[in-house]
């Protein structure tokens, strides 16, 4: 295997794979899971000619990296690679591709796309290939994409229709599925191998080698102090609860702290009811009461200047569409304290103590003059900006020679990144222009990142897979994973569980290896058989749902001030993704505001300007523009409400109405439009 580079413990690992088997790689972050891919892809193609593999990945930016730093440089000169992403033309005639090439390089997605779609020359089958890889495979589970995937491959193998590919998964852990107890851990690991059908395996013989290769970095738990005083926080506690006296009356809900995530929770549950009530009052003070429990966060974690600014931005959008009582009281309250709330928030004396002790960890490293890497993840695209614009005006920081960047999720929106944004900033990584990335859980698995001397987590509550990746980030020698928390706070208490379900990981594993192999696959076929039944029990069930009202007995209201707007009969789908009012009398409700701009460009439409209610400004959605001919209202179903035959209600996204909407005729909709060339 020395024309690969394999190590003992991956030439261990990838032996049943060889053989045919459906097989699990489990090895660490920088163990070198995708390289034993490559091989693996290596001899399935040299043994078994015609051969065709697909290899999936859940993050369009790992379709590139995948093609150029592994695939492509081993197996390009002898077989046929195609890179394809949602980026790319090539994947609107998908078909065509895989016909062509011997390995696919994906987005799941785009393989799902194409086995749904029945459209010639965009739909796969299966069976057309012979070898499927799941990278990152742990997310084949519930509703994901990986796991859509394998539904249709489980289901097949149950029918016994024809011969299906052989699975490979690489995954750094597969976690407990919040199991507690060895024996939920062992069902969690049971149902992932159902899920891909396969084994599981890790290196046994060489996991000396193994840990050598991959060492774990020293963890070092780095206390934070209590605030001795918060004047701000406590200011803003004040006005939240005169948010409380001033809705009391139409409140019978109990709300948990002030500043916790659980008292978030409650206020999103207020709001629901505040709608569903017609209660405007309660309704509206639940959105700014989270509003002000999200400053109470941010002031948690970062500066005080930041949460701050989170509120007079949000308010900022407020004192020109008041619509009543309520509004000018909110509103009012704001103004009235904004003065005061402002002078504490530049006041040193009380800032946020998590930031002094974060300063001393990063100049810790940084200050010794070496070639130091790291990566600081925080919780929210938001919390990297703050801490961002943090580092770039910190003189110590500066003087020690940090050169950072943000790193968060691709998408629209303020807060986020294009995908070109990520490429040139993990480049710029790589080669040593940048020396810190603040980053989301994006970080953590999948990307191509150089190994860090530095791993920071700061306010983070995540499971242990995560953990267990973040911390698989710290790779150089001798290099430091600290986790900055206060004593006995939440985010010391989740890491220290998180060593534990780490190692209740490996036990579960151990014992699903145990198992006798007709046993295994006796039991994971009853998983398979089990799952599939309740899937169509759940999918009869949202047929019954979806079909319980007619459209027409549906009205939409704006979910700010109530304004009824549309009825559901006005609603058609658009390639099953696009919900658009086709009523030319809507247009008379809402108002448009600035273009929208994706990266991403689409064969049928492109989008046109952020639409928002007239009355009250607030965002419904876009326009899109149609086959360059209808410019349609484009809806967020999270941003009304609808009063239905049985009351009003709330949904996030539109798999949840109870409702039937009917297909969008391009032909009927240019009929109506335009009667006079039709006659």
């Amino acid at each position: 295997m020395a024309e690969l580079g394999l190590y003992s413990y991956q030439e261990e690992v990838v032996q049943r794979a060889i053989q045919g088997d459906n097989v699990i790689i489990w090895l660490p972050t920088g163990g070198g899971k995708t390289r034993a891919a490559v091989y693996v892809a290596k001899k399935h193609l040299q043994n078994n000619p015609g051969a065709k593999v697909a290899v999936l990945v859940n993050k369009v930016h790992l379709v590139d990296q995948h093609y150029k730093k592994e695939f492509n440089p081993h197996l390009g000169q002898d077989y046929r690679l195609v890179p394809i992403s949602g980026e790319c033309d090539q994947k609107d005639f998908f078909a065509y591709a895989v016909k062509d090439s011997d390995i696919v390089i994906c987005t799941a997605q785009i393989l799902e796309n194409a086995l749904a779609n029945q459209e010639e020359g965009k739909h796969v089958e299966l069976q057309e290939f012979t070898l499927l890889i799941f990278d990152e495979c742990h997310h084949t589970h519930k509703e994901g994409v990986y796991n859509k995937i394998m539904n249709r491959y489980v289901e097949k193998k149950l029918k016994g229709e024809g011969q299906l590919p052989q699975i490979l998964g690489l995954t750094a852990s597969p976690g407990t599925g919040k199991a507690r107890s060895i024996g939920g851990a062992v069902d969690h690991v049971l149902q992932i191998c159902a899920n891909l059908d396969s084994v599981i395996v890790s290196s046994k013989q060489f996991a000396h080698d193994l840990k050598k290769k991959v060492p774990r970095p020293m963890k070092r738990f780095d206390i934070v102090d209590k605030r001795p005083q918060d004047p701000f926080g406590d200011c803003l506690k004040f006005m939240m609860q005169l948010i409380h006296d001033f809705m009391a009356p139409a409140s019978d809900i109990t709300l948990r702290e002030i500043g916790t995530q659980e008292y978030e929770a409650d206020v999103v549950i207020l709001e629901k009811k505040g709608v569903a009530q017609k209660n405007r009052l309660l309704a509206q003070c639940a959105l700014h009461l989270r509003q002000y429990n999200d400053a109470l966060l941010i002031n948690d974690t970062v500066r005080m200047v930041d949460a701050f600014r989170v509120l007079e931005a949000f308010y900022s959008t407020k004192t020109s569409t008041a619509v009543d009582g309520t509004d000018f009281f909110l509103l009012g309250l704001f103004q009235e304290n904004k003065r005061k709330l402002k002078k504490l928030a530049g006041n040193a004396q009380y800032e946020n103590p998590k930031m002094e002790m974060l300063q001393g960890t990063l100049l810790k490293q940084f200050g010794q003059g070496d070639d130091s890497r790291g990566i600081l993840f925080t919780k929210t695209r938001q919390s990297t900006h703050c801490l961002y614009d943090w580092v770039s005006n910190n003189a110590n920081l500066q003087e020690a020679g940090i050169k950072a960047a943000i790193l968060t999720g691709a998408g629209n929106g303020i807060n986020y990144m294009t995908q070109n944004e990520q490429k040139d900033t993990i480049r710029n990584f790589r080669n040593g222009s940048l020396n810190l990335l603040i980053s989301t859980s994006i970080a953590e698995e999948g990307l191509d990142i150089p190994e860090c001397n530095l791993v920071v987590r700061y306010g983070l509550l995540t499971n242990e897979i995560a953990q267990q990746q973040a911390s698989g980030r710290a790779r150089a020698a001798g290099s430091v994973y600290s986790v900055i928390a206060p004593a006995q706070g939440p985010e010391l208490v989740r890491e220290r569980l998180n060593e534990r379900l780490e190692d209740l990981t490996s036990m579960a594993i151990s014992k699903v290896q145990e198992m006798d192999p007709q046993e295994f696959y006796k039991k994971i076929t009853e998983v398979q058989t089990n799952a599939l039944l309740m899937r169509r029990l759940g999918e009869q069930s949202k047929d019954k749902k979806r079909s319980r009202f007619n459209g027409a007995g549906i009205q939409l209201l704006c979910r700010s001030c109530f304004v009824p707007v549309a009825s559901g009969s006005d609603i058609k789908l658009i390639d099953n993704v696009h919900y658009v009012n086709v009523n030319p009398d809507f247009k008379c409700y809402y108002k448009v505001g600035g273009q929208v701009y994706l990266e991403r460009t689409f064969q049928e439409w492109e989008p046109g300007r952020v639409i928002c209610c007239a009355a009250c400004s607030k965002e419904w959605g876009m326009e899109i523009n149609y086959k360059k001919s209808a410019l349609l209202p484009n809806l967020a179903i999270k941003n009304f409400a609808m009063d239905t035959p049985e009351g009003r209600t709330t949904v996030k996204k539109w798999k949840d109405i109870a409702f039937t909407v009917e297909e969008f005729n391009f032909n009927k909709y240019c009929k109506d439009k335009f009667p006079d060339m039709y006659d």
